[in-house]
């Protein structure tokens, strides 16, 4: 694609989502105490690392899978970034971790999904930089692992590709936000019931309208590793999402 495209995607983007803060699961600037936002940047920042790795590694053995990490990158971008107005006053969104999970698998996500949200704390004012490392920890590290071991699960039993997508991009949605809920009961437990209360309720927020969602998202994943299986059946080989006798 030529860089003009890019470019006019870019802008459609910005006009598309105007910066305003809400009430959503990535947690906003400021609202962790400073003692849990750096423990969160802390348990982060390994899985930045041998990230790094992983995709450096990839992509010197394979320079065309680029553009199938640019892809699943756009995909997080475009799918997090989308904040649905939930029955609790709150708002949700899909995460989108699930495609590059399978794609590149749970580590190269980390950094993949920690890039994507620091360019929403910046320029959409989705999330923030004290708490990047909390929202990095539940979308990009948790959600890909959950959603890349759910893939290799089903595919183990023997459940059709598809399903197998399908149930990898769900889970790792709604893990996303089960996580975000023990990182905000963690921080401020309940006065009555302490941790176990505290997490009810921050999941209660949420819950009615991520189910939709994670299905959703479930559904949109599997066609675009459709299509990839379609016209990039040797970059799937490569990684491994595929076996080499596939076609």
């Amino acid at each position: 694609m030529k860089k003009t495209n890019w470019k006019i995607i870019y802008f459609v983007i910005l006009l598309l989502f105007v910066p305003k803060r809400a009430l959503a699961m990535h947690i906003m600037e400021g609202f962790l105490p400073i003692e849990w936002a750096i423990f969160w940047w802390a348990v982060t920042l390994p899985f930045l690392i041998l990230g790094y790795r992983s995709i450096r590694s990839k992509v010197r053995e394979n320079p065309e899978t680029k553009m199938i990490l640019g892809l699943s990158g756009a995909f997080v971008f475009i799918l997090s970034a989308l904040k649905i107005p939930s029955v609790t006053g709150s708002s949700s969104h899909p995460t989108g971790v699930g495609l590059g999970s399978i794609l590149f698998g749970p580590l190269a996500m980390s950094v993949v999904g920690s890039i994507v949200l620091l360019f929403q704390a910046v320029l959409l004012a989705h999330g923030g930089l004290t708490t990047l490392g909390a929202n990095a920890f539940s979308m990009a590290v948790c959600g890909p692992f959950i959603a890349y071991f759910v893939f290799k699960g089903a595919t183990k039993l023997g459940w059709s590709f598809s399903l197998a997508v399908f149930l990898a991009a769900a889970f790792g949605d709604l893990g996303t936000y089960v996580v975000t809920s023990v990182q905000l009961a963690l921080a401020f437990p309940s006065e009555v019931g302490g941790f176990m209360a505290s997490f009810s309720k921050f999941a209660g927020i949420f819950a009615l309208t991520q189910i939709p969602l994670a299905i959703s998202e479930g559904l949109l994943t599997v066609v675009v590793m459709n299509f990839l299986k379609k016209y990039n059946l040797g970059e799937l080989k490569f990684l491994r999402v595929l076996s080499k006798e596939a076609r």
